[in-house]
């Protein structure tokens, strides 16, 4: 698991990679943000909706406050 800090060292979220390579990522309440597969090259939301091609995982992210 990779945690994601901001730059007060607050956590904002952490990607973890499951056994088959898809990455999820989920903020600071373990709450699912989105996803990458892979295979296809593609980030997708929490609602499946397509964000674009390639490892867009951390556009999803949102500063704490």
């Amino acid at each position: 698991m990779q945690k994601l800090y901001d730059s007060n060292m607050r956590l904002l979220g952490s990607v973890e990679t499951r056994a088959d390579g898809r990455q999820e990522l989920r903020d600071s309440n373990r709450n699912l943000l989105g996803y990458y597969d892979p295979d296809s090259g593609k980030t997708y939301d929490s609602n499946r909706k397509l964000i674009g091609k390639g490892n867009l995982l951390t556009a999803l992210l949102e500063p704490s406050e």
